[in-house]
């Protein structure tokens, strides 16, 4: 076996491995899994989620994985705890502790002084019977078997299974908040992910002028028209409604059919009925209609009137696309 194959086995292994404990954790979810999310649900305070090691940076990913699905969460480092940071958990908070062994000096240090605050008390655990896991009012169970690191030292397998577990809690509590799109995009302003949760077509718009010619306007006014606003298009209005589009492409697909432009208008070059969109749709539709036809501007419309111009090229600025 030469090194590149070797490589590719231990990757599929840790795979595999790894694959059929998250599998076995599908058994694990019971009525005190249930229980345990239904206490956070009902809860007015924060989950505090705390741990050590490698399940302290398990603790921070849920953490943050709670807080941008609308469960106020905060970590809380085993070891900070027990020297100071205890003060983290408030009276109507829920602590989640994560341990695999559930047996650490620290762990075994901080439990009692979280049981005497009579906060909720959910463990993250490979061993129930464990002191976190007897300890604790609700275990959910994140058992594995084995490690995938072939000694069976490095926490691999274990913490996958722990981190899983936690979107686990965290999606049953956004199920049972009726969490929306509106509700996610409150929290991810920020990024191409919130862009595509609250950016509208108005907001594309307003940043381009309005590029428009009428029907009679000459082929010479129409080239100085989408020339001046710089966006490869104009619309074509009609008392105050569109009723054609000309692009830049239309004028050369013009000029290679015709020796002269001489007594052409806008109404001989514009394409007719074409594809609009409303001001306040969202712009990830305006990236759909644009994609469906091959096409890189789109006009958009308030209430029937011309608008303004959405080009692809914004939507790429943007990271729409």
């Amino acid at each position: 076996m030469n090194i590149s194959q070797q490589i590719i086995a231990s990757a599929q292994k840790t795979i595999a491995i790894e694959q059929e404990a998250i599998a076995h954790l599908h058994a694990l979810i019971d009525e005190e899994f249930a229980q345990a999310v239904e206490v956070i649900y009902n809860s007015v305070g924060r989950v505090i989620i705390t741990g050590i090691g490698k399940s302290a940076i398990i603790a921070q990913k849920i953490v943050a994985t709670l807080n941008s699905t609308g469960t106020p969460a905060i970590f809380m480092h085993a070891a900070d705890a027990i020297h100071g940071d205890l003060g983290t958990i408030q009276r109507d908070d829920v602590v989640i502790c994560i341990s695999k062994s559930g047996n650490t000096p620290e762990i075994k240090v901080l439990v009692p002084l979280i049981k005497k605050t009579n906060n909720p008390l959910i463990a993250i655990t490979s061993n129930r019977d464990s002191f976190l896991g007897t300890q604790a009012d609700f275990v959910l169970h994140a058992q594995v078997e084995v490690e995938a690191c072939p000694n069976n030292l490095a926490p691999t397998t274990s913490t996958t299974a722990q981190l899983v577990i936690g979107d686990a809690v965290a999606v049953a509590l956004l199920d049972l908040k009726g969490f929306s799109d509106k509700d996610f995009a409150k929290y991810h302003p920020g990024g191409a992910l919130g862009k595509k949760l609250y950016l509208r077509v108005s907001d594309l718009t307003q940043i381009h002028e309005k590029p428009s010619v009428t029907p009679e306007a000459s082929i010479k006014e129409v080239i100085v028209e989408i020339s001046a606003k710089r966006l490869g298009v104009t619309a074509v209005i009609e008392n105050k409604k569109i009723i054609g589009i000309i692009t830049d492409g239309d004028l050369r697909r013009m000029l290679s059919n015709n020796d002269t432009f001489e007594g052409l208008t806008a109404r001989d070059i514009m394409s007719a009925s074409p594809k609009t969109i409303e001001n306040d749709a969202m712009a990830v539709k305006a990236k759909r209609i644009l994609e469906e036809n091959g096409i890189s501007q789109l006009l958009a419309t308030d209430q029937n009137t011309y608008s303004g111009v959405v080009h692809i090229h914004d939507l790429i600025k943007e990271g729409i696309i």
